[in-house]
């Protein structure tokens, strides 16, 4: 048999990747845009938030997230003419603490859930955790 011929000469094409971007998930998103905001000088605008994470979001994405996070309580917003300034409501650790948070709401058991938590902390982060009570302890009854 005769080898086959190519449409190109006998060169092979190089073939070109037309798959789309890689997707980012909704929380990846939000980091983004908290992330923004926590670098802002004050208040910031949608419009802001979008060129500082470089355009590569549509500006009705970044409404969306914003909205989303208004929602969760980790952001705030102020009516600024006919649209709103946005900011972050805490840091990372305020934001990780509202989430801890609502996960422990939404279960029946208070106690196993905080009971196994604590059990699975490394000695570490048990002994800051006793300290942190302690302190909060002396706090309420002084």
């Amino acid at each position: 048999m005769w080898p086959r011929k190519t449409h190109s000469g006998g060169r092979r094409r190089a073939v070109t990747d037309h798959r789309r971007p890689r997707r980012r998930g909704q929380g990846e998103l939000e980091a983004l845009v908290l992330s923004a905001l926590r670098e802002a000088e004050g208040p910031a605008t949608a419009g802001w938030v979008q060129e500082r994470l470089g355009g590569d979001l549509a500006y009705t994405t970044v409404i969306t997230i914003l909205t989303r996070l208004l929602e969760k309580g980790a952001v705030g917003r102020e009516r600024v003419g006919r649209s709103f300034a946005w900011t972050p409501a805490s840091d990372q650790a305020g934001l990780a603490a509202r989430k801890m948070r609502k996960v422990l709401d939404a279960e029946s058991d208070r106690e196993a859930v905080l009971a196994s938590f604590v059990t699975g902390l490394d000695p570490d982060d048990e002994r800051l955790l006793r300290e942190l009570l302690g302190d909060a302890g002396d706090a309420v009854d002084g």
